[in-house]
């Protein structure tokens, strides 16, 4: 009997539990630790910000159906990993604190055979000083309940420009670092639509601020795509829908302070400028847990399973930018030194950024962190459960399920308005995440026909579709697993 401890119940911790429970005999044993008592469908927080969709339409409780599936859960949060035991305790485990009621505080050596770090980031908010959800008239759409905090600042806002006040509203990046440009595009985009909808545009400006070179970056070092009969940069087809949408932006923007109604910045050129508004939304930068590893004797390995998020099959040898590689990107998601523990989605720990790293002129590091969210999070989750599942049953150290960055697709669907009939959606579908230059050298490393972009109504339809499709695939019901990830 194997047991498999999956840390963290976002998609790629639900997507590994699920496949696990699904293809293993009930004589194995699948447990999920997880703070969180909900799960939620993260993609349509962007609904929830704009006050069309309520959190209850994005989220369900976990213990039912957990119970219901024969999986064990732990509404705890992991502080410690021991992947050789201890002294006391025989085999690997990790430590976790529960915090649910009755249980708070509590500590449990949850042991395991095989252990997936699916712990994703944490919202460093801190990182940017001033920023934090909800104070100076700055919010975040990462979770439901920012979601729903930034909507009621905006529908305030709203109700202001009714009365007839000038409204400055600044969407984007709050840091250096950030990643998720993608959220925060579709973000700006919605919101734009919902103050068409209420009859106030005119008494908005809009602005768009990044840590983007240039846009259309979306932290994937921008696209050279098929659009129609067309061949077009990704930067062009969000200028020109900007543009459409009378949206100003400022790019190149590292923000490193924020006061109310303020975004204090720092840009390429060395310049230390701001940025007032009335309401943001500014997207945090994201970093590992800050999780401690020991061995069997308690010495510190934490330099041997994290470099800020979890150490996996990569190449991290440093090496300038002229030298990087679609080689160096993950494969399996498993940690080298310890076979039984991997990490996929956001949880691992990537070579290097996607984005070309760029400095202001006085060494800061304004570069977009590279995307794992989303449909790399369900896919890599997905191979890392199957290779387990084969080691359980063949007994093997092969990984025979690989899939990296390099050689994997990613669609995101940017919704603009929520209504069937008014409403539209800017899809980019890119191939691979990772450009291989060596492959595709005369179309910025991605295939054409598979890398495309396109504007309508349709892709609109196609997100409120996904929207429901996943939210019954999360739910387990009847052929869940038909549904692609």
């Amino acid at each position: 009997m194997a047991k498999i401890v999956v840390l963290g119940a976002g998609i790629a911790g639900h997507v590994a539990a699920s496949h696990l429970r699904r293809k293993l005999n009930k004589e194995h044993e699948v447990v999920v630790v997880s703070p969180n008592s909900n799960y939620q469908w993260i993609p349509s927080n962007i609904w929830v910000g704009i006050g069309r969709m309520k959190p209850q339409d994005i989220l369900f409780p976990l213990a039912p159906l957990y119970a219901k599936k024969h999986i064990d859960y732990k509404q705890a949060k992991a502080v410690s990993f021991h992947p050789e035991g201890d002294q006391d305790q025989n085999r690997p485990y990790v430590l976790v604190e529960y915090v649910s009621e009755g249980n708070k505080g509590n500590k449990e050596k949850v042991t395991y055979d095989y252990l997936v770090n699916a712990t994703g980031p944490k919202l460093n908010f801190e990182a940017t000083e001033g920023l934090s959800p909800g104070k100076n008239k700055a919010h975040s759409v990462c979770t439901y309940t920012h979601a729903q905090e930034a909507w009621n600042a905006l529908e305030e806002v709203i109700e202001q420009m009714k009365q007839g006040k000038k409204i400055k509203i600044l969407i984007g990046t709050g840091h250096a670092k950030s990643t998720c440009q993608g959220a925060a595009f579709e973000y700006i985009l919605n919101v734009e639509q919902e103050l068409r909808r209420h009859n106030v545009r005119d008494k908005a400006e809009i602005t768009w601020i990044s840590n983007e070179f240039n846009l259309g970056d979306f932290g994937m070092d921008g696209m050279l795509m098929s659009y129609g009969s067309n061949i077009m940069k990704s930067s062009e087809m969000v200028g020109m829908v900007f543009e459409d949408r009378n949206i100003s932006w400022i790019l190149g923007a590292g923000v490193n302070k924020v006061e109310d109604g303020v975004a204090h910045y720092e840009n390429l050129d060395g310049e230390q400028k701001q940025e007032s508004y009335d309401f943001a939304m500014l997207i945090p930068s994201f970093s590992g847990h800050g999780f401690k590893a020991y061995d069997r004797t308690g010495m510190d390995i934490t330099d041997k399973l994290f470099k800020g998020f979890m150490i996996v099959d990569a190449d991290y040898t440093p090496k300038p930018y002229e030298e990087w590689s679609v080689q160096d990107w993950p494969e399996t998601y498993q940690n080298p030194l310890y076979p039984n523990i991997f990490a996929p989605g956001i949880a691992f720990a990537p070579p290097h950024s996607i984005s070309k790293p760029r400095k202001s002129k006085n060494g800061t590091d304004i570069t977009p962190a590279p995307p794992r969210t989303g449909m790399p999070s369900g896919i890599t989750a997905k191979l890392v459960a199957d290779n387990i599942i084969e080691m359980i049953k063949q007994s093997n150290k092969e990984l025979h399920h690989k899939g990296s960055m390099g050689n994997m697709g990613a669609a995101c669907i940017a919704s603009a308005g929520f209504g069937m009939t008014t409403g539209s959606g800017i899809s980019i579908t890119t191939y691979p995440i990772v450009p291989d230059y060596q492959k595709y050298p005369d179309t910025h490393g991605r295939k054409l026909g598979k890398t495309f972009g396109s504007i309508g109504l349709a892709g609109h339809w196609l997100k409120l579709a996904l929207h429901y499709a996943f939210i019954y695939k999360a739910k387990m019901k009847p052929l869940w697993w038909l549904i692609p990830e």
